[in-house]
């Protein structure tokens, strides 16, 4: 009898997703109507202080927010395209796979090996050391298999970022309510078209 193996359950919900929903979830949409945490060096280092990613001293520039806007952003459109937005063309997917790729050249991590298995993690610490932690934990949920599952909210303006628990990985909105909100205005737009175009004949 070969050996029992454990796998886990898409369902589950690995630690790495915190990791990057605390990270892509710092734009000013979603349920919430969360504000931008991002919007220069002082709210930025505030955001950090609050989640234990740095310390007093720690030295945050504004070119550091916007590069962190620029990786969020770029992490979101993947996300949008995981919950299969029409608006994500593949040229506008592929313009933030290329941006991510370039950080991830930029923020190099390292291999760590113990006796249990071995990780990826980042090298650096301040604001690099945050990019390579989210860049990690990206790697860490691809190699699981539910990289895929990591989605942003298709509804506009909402963009809010889950993890989509359900069992066909179908999930595309963050909640019934901007589920219901997408479904009445695209009923609305389907109802302009025809109106339109019985105008026109």
């Amino acid at each position: 009898m070969p050996p029992r193996t454990t796998k886990h359950s898409p369902l589950t919900q690995p630690p790495a997703v915190d990791v990057v929903l605390q990270f892509v979830n710092t734009h000013t949409s979603g349920p919430r109507r969360l504000k931008e945490r991002f919007s220069n060096a002082q709210s930025m280092q505030a955001w950090l202080l609050e989640n234990g990613l740095a310390t007093p001293a720690t030295h945050v520039a504004e070119a550091d927010a916007a590069g962190a806007r620029e990786l969020r952003d770029a992490l979101i459109t993947v996300l949008l395209a995981h919950s299969g937005d029409k608006d994500i063309t593949p040229e506008v997917l592929a313009e933030a796979e290329e941006y991510l790729r370039s950080i991830a050249a930029r923020y190099p991590l390292v291999t760590v090996v113990t006796a249990s298995g071995a990780s990826l993690a980042t090298a650096q610490t301040g604001v690099p050391g945050l990019f390579g932690t989210v860049l990690a934990g990206i790697t860490e949920l691809a190699q699981a298999g539910v990289w895929n599952r990591l989605r942003a909210c298709r509804h506009q303006p909402c963009h809010f970022c889950f993890f989509d628990r359900t069992r066909n990985s179908s999930a595309a909105y963050c909640g019934t309510k901007c589920g219901s909100q997408a479904s009445m205005r695209a009923y609305r737009q389907r109802k302009k078209e025809l109106a339109t175009n019985t105008d026109l004949t």
